[in-house]
């Protein structure tokens, strides 16, 4: 893993996608982000489960990875194809490297939380608490990681058709929703992440219908 490649993206990520838009080394630009999302992942994923068991670390640093890489293969084709029916010129590759740009910005940002949810972790195990806040802490840093995707799907998109430029961008934002939904409902399949600290180790667990109103009942919770 060339750690360099994340400096690059938050220094200098104009450069940056200016070479994914000529194609300039991809293959190594993936290799390398697609490491860097798996060991930050785990690591916060070993945070996360720490507040239940050493066996919860373990699960979910690795069901924390394969969450956003399995939500990655289930998005992308439908992006790139709808972009390609409009008018765009951008390949598969320069799609995938540009939402793995976005993924490893989350993932290093998430990072960059863990000290703070290690502080919350050995001050209080109050569950709703602590999946609350760990929900808030992946909107911020996916907020993050779309304006990065936003930026650096504008920049390979410069030479596409620009009659389809319009419907390019409905499709985008309407993707990004899709994308949301996709992930939260990934993640609430591949739950429990964090583990109530009361309750025993489970690799998977269904606690109600979908995500939305499993979190709606942990809020009540809290309240």
């Amino acid at each position: 893993m060339n750690i360099t490649i994340i400096e690059t993206i938050l220094r200098n990520r104009t450069l940056f996608f200016s070479e994914v838009s000529g194609s300039k080394q991809l293959g190594a630009k993936m290799r390398d982000m697609f490491a860097s999302c798996v060991v930050f992942f785990a690591l916060y994923g070993l945070v996360m489960g720490a507040a239940n068991s050493p066996l919860q670390a373990i699960s979910s640093a690795i069901k924390l990875p394969a969450l956003f890489l399995i939500t990655l293969l289930i998005c992308t084709p439908s992006l790139h194809f709808f972009n390609i029916l409009f008018g765009s010129k951008q390949t598969l590759a320069q799609t995938v490297t540009v939402i793995l740009t976005a993924m490893t910005t989350h993932a290093v940002l998430m990072v960059s939380f863990a000290p703070i949810t290690l502080f919350f972790l050995m001050t209080s195990r109050y569950y709703p608490f602590f999946l609350i806040l760990n929900v808030v802490f992946f909107v911020i840093a996916g907020l993050m990681g779309t304006s990065f995707l936003k930026q650096g799907i504008r920049t390979i998109s410069e030479t596409d058709n620009l009659e389809g430029a319009p419907m390019r961008r409905t499709i985008f934002a309407i993707w990004l929703v899709l994308y949301c939904f996709v992930g939260s409902q990934m993640a609430y399949t591949l739950s429990p992440f964090i583990g109530d600290s009361s309750e025993p180790f489970t690799w998977f667990t269904q606690y109600g219908a979908n995500f939305y109103t499993y979190l709606v009942e942990v809020l009540l919770r809290l309240l």
